[in-house]
């Protein structure tokens, strides 16, 4: 638990009954998620995992109110969540930055559409762009960046409303292995350093077990809840990946994917 920011009697996240449903071509159906009930504490990192297809980012989209559910209740600080809000930050698997804008520019943007853009905002994404370590980059072009320096500018600019609870889609699923391990351990200090709750959608269990409270496992679709595991660790270290009780954590989310468990 990194720190709150509600009263503990209440969950920041609370989600009861959830189920989504698509209509497909021919005028068929197909359930995606079914009876998801979960809590989310403020200041809690929690990971999602899962079977390919079994719901996760829809998941995560109902969450950010970027589509609605189909049943069920999603609430955020008590309040129902009807769609996308300045208290609900998004950080994609592709960084959607604009390139003919600077990185602060770039950063800036969500307070400029909130019409928010004063000295307290400028001096905001200032200090975000310290805290991802990007201050000395702050007038450069985005296509000057690499793509781990791009997704650092798309969690700055995430945060830079100071939201209640941070969505993640696998946002580092397309970096490199040694790249993603560097980003493991910023987000780590990031998330630390903001106590922002954070739900954060993964496929790598090894990156689950690194960053997370604790790991809501689904089932393979229509999306139930599996298992939800504590992470209970001494240490989050790229050298304890390698301890037994790390891969014993790895071990145990696997065994619930594959129902082995």
């Amino acid at each position: 638990m990194r720190g709150g920011g509600v009263a503990p009697t209440q969950p920041l996240i609370a989600v009861n009954g959830l189920r989504k449903e698509y209509a497909v071509a021919g005028g068929g159906r197909v359930l995606a998620l079914d009876d998801v009930s979960f809590d989310l504490p403020a200041g809690e990192f929690l990971a999602v995992v899962g079977p390919s297809g079994c719901g996760k980012t829809t998941l995560l989209r109902i969450l950010a109110g970027l589509q609605p559910g189909s049943g069920g209740r999603v609430a955020l600080d008590g309040r129902p969540v009807a769609g996308p809000s300045a208290g609900i930050g998004v950080v994609f698997q592709e960084p959607v930055l604009m390139p003919w804008r600077t990185v602060f520019q770039n950063v800036i943007l969500p307070l400029e559409i909130a019409g928010t853009r004063d000295d307290a905002g400028r001096d905001r994404a200032d200090a975000l762009l310290a805290l991802v370590g990007l201050a000395d980059f702050r007038d450069h072009r985005i296509w000057e960046l690499s793509g781990g320096m791009q997704q650092r500018v798309a969690i700055a600019r995430a945060l830079v409303a100071d939201p209640l609870l941070l969505l993640m889609d696998e946002p580092f699923g397309a970096l490199d292995a040694m790249t993603r391990e560097q980003m493991n351990v910023e987000l780590q200090r990031i998330c630390a350093a903001t106590a922002k709750t954070t739900v954060f959608v993964t496929h790598n269990l090894f990156e689950a077990v690194f960053l997370a409270d604790r790991v809501l496992v689904l089932t393979a679709r229509p999306g139930r809840v599996r298992a939800l595991v504590p992470i209970e660790l001494p240490e989050r270290t790229l050298e304890s990946i390698h301890t037994p009780q790390f891969g014993a954590y790895v071990k145990v989310l696997d065994g619930h994917i594959k129902g082995t468990h």
